[in-house]
């Protein structure tokens, strides 16, 4: 019997509560630009996790963009430069 309460505790200490919800959820669109500009909109927890996916699918683009860019300039530059070296061997 014992055990059986020790895990009803355990379970109802481990759960999060709404408001912790609501904090992480204001936290989360705090960090997402386009909610930065309309922060006094009310707006459903499905919307920010939805704005927070999109913006790291952008962010994800953009990474690959730059990183394509970055072997581009790094194919055209010396292979002997010295800062090409060091750049490659920090990506590599």
């Amino acid at each position: 019997m014992a055990s059986r309460r020790s895990r009803s505790t355990q379970a109802t200490s481990s759960r999060i509560t709404d408001e912790q919800i609501a904090d992480l959820l204001a936290k989360l669109q705090a960090l997402l630009p386009e909610h930065r500009i309309r922060s006094t909109d009310r707006v459903s927890a499905a919307e920010v996790l939805q704005d927070a996916c999109n913006h790291i699918r952008s962010l994800q683009r953009e990474v690959d963009g730059l990183s394509g860019r970055l072997a581009q300039l790094l194919a055209m530059t010396d292979s002997i430069d010295a800062q090409a070296a060091v750049i490659r061997s920090l990506l590599m």
